[in-house]
């Protein structure tokens, strides 16, 4: 509890300049609008999709909103707000199966452009599940960039975590091979596997790609299949078209959103669920192994909204 209390805290500092860009705005309309008119939903329209919610996921809150305000007969802007905040809630809720690749023997492709911090990511999930007392072997498939296998390494250890791989320019379907022969001969539970991202190569990714799904239906067919995708919510629409052009090269489970805390752009979280219906699953806030964590739709839209968590 202390943890995650921890963390909220730092998410709600991690969203300042987000809740800046979108909360003074929509405060203003509640209190600036005497009444409840197409002026008014414009507005709020209007903020949110400039706080990158994206004009889909917008739309729907509007739509839903309305909705809510007749079926409820408010007549009062102020009375919208709560009703708003619920609205983004719901869009963002993940879903009770979100996270079932904890629960049985699985593999967990990890991928994303270089800088958004994919390794690191690889680095705290292992770290994450290893603290849930699993049995964690991470594969080096990212041998493209020369850093990623050091970076890799050093995170293994920090975990106490077995590392397969690492060498440069070494082949990433073969470093998957020998991690899936480690994951079988340990009898892990999670095969957490660091892969190269390069979209301006769309082509070559896709191989990539391809080829290790191969190897992975070939030599681990009962293992449960993740994909998460890394993202740096810093560059907002940007991180939605990589995700879609992600989209197009892999079956993407998930969304890792990193670099929350540097942003003004966290409804980008909002956005990619919408648009793609990609659940965001984990968000870092920061550095520490402890700054990635579950995304939770109620504890990010009350950080957002600066909405006091239960219990304060």
């Amino acid at each position: 509890m202390e943890e995650k209390k921890g963390f909220f805290a730092r998410l709600v500092s991690g969203l300042t300049k987000t809740r800046d860009n979108i909360v003074a705005g929509i405060d203003a309309v509640f209190h600036g609008f005497s009444n409840i008119d197409d002026d008014f939903y414009e507005e709020i329209e209007e903020i949110l999709v400039m706080g990158d919610l994206g004009v889909r996921a917008t739309e729907d809150i509007i739509e839903d909103l309305k909705r809510r305000v007749k079926e409820e007969h408010i007549k009062e802007p102020a009375a919208c707000k709560e009703l708003l905040i619920q609205s983004i809630k719901d869009k963002m809720n993940v879903g009770e199966t979100a996270y079932r690749f904890e629960e049985e023997k699985s593999v967990v492709l990890v991928i994303g452009v270089n800088g958004v911090g994919k390794t690191t990511s690889v680095g705290k999930l292992a770290g994450k599940l290893k603290g849930q007392g699993k049995r964690v072997v991470l594969a080096a498939a990212d041998t493209f960039r020369a850093a990623a296998g050091n970076q890799l390494k050093e995170w293994a250890n920090r975990a106490g975590v077995e590392m397969i791989g690492g060498q440069e320019g070494a082949d990433p379907g073969a470093v998957v091979y020998d991690a899936v022969a480690a994951a079988k001969a340990r009898n892990a539970d999670v095969l957490l596997c660091d892969t190269a991202g390069r979209l301006h190569n769309k082509k070559n990714l896709m191989e990539e790609l391809k080829k290790i799904n191969r190897i992975l239906e070939k030599e681990y067919p009962d293992a449960y299949r993740e994909t998460l995708v890394v993202l740096d919510a810093t560059t907002g629409q940007n991180a939605l078209s990589q995700a879609k052009q992600f989209s197009e090269a892999a079956e993407i489970t998930g969304i890792i959103l990193t670099k929350m805390d540097g942003t003004a752009k966290g409804g980008i979280a909002v956005a990619i669920q919408s648009e793609l219906g990609i659940p965001v699953k984990y968000i870092g806030v920061g550095e520490t192994i402890d700054d990635l964590q579950k995304f939770d739709s109620e504890q990010f839209v009350n950080a957002l909204f600066d909405v006091k968590e239960e219990g304060e």
